[in-house]
């Protein structure tokens, strides 16, 4: 895995927002948001690769976040991680934007396995990007 990367967690929950930092922080640079307003605050200052997102949150809900995101910085992955998902609103988001969705309570496996080829898949398309459009 790339240290490179910089992932962004937004979960209000402190549990599931601090378990993920764990997992992730040895091998990715690690930021953290505790709603929309401060998520949007980070990516407009910081070089963000792939963000992590709740849905239900306090004040702005997780699928305004990312349609705002989206618009913004369309080359940031969004990672949906969500305790009130339904595979309609998972399909929907993914067409919004979303580069995958999981269900709380996650496994570490599949989180991290779905960062990983995401991440992947945005490195080699960056890669491909420069080859074809050296300028």
């Amino acid at each position: 895995m790339d240290t490179q990367n910089t992932i962004l967690i937004v979960d209000d929950e402190s549990g599931p927002r601090e378990s993920l930092k764990l997992i992730l922080k040895p091998f990715y640079n690690i930021e953290i948001a505790e709603d929309g307003p401060q998520a949007l605050e980070i990516i407009q200052k910081k070089k963000i690769d792939l963000v992590t997102l709740d849905l239900k949150m306090p004040g702005m809900q997780g699928e305004e976040v990312l349609s705002r995101i989206k618009e913004a910085h369309p080359e940031v992955e969004v990672l949906i991680i969500t305790g009130h998902g339904t595979l309609k609103n998972a399909i929907e988001l993914i067409r919004k934007g979303a580069s995958g969705y999981e269900l709380k309570p996650f496994t570490i496996t599949e989180v991290v396995m779905n960062i990983s080829k995401t991440l992947d898949r945005k490195n080699k398309m960056q890669k491909l990007k420069q080859i074809f459009n050296p300028g």
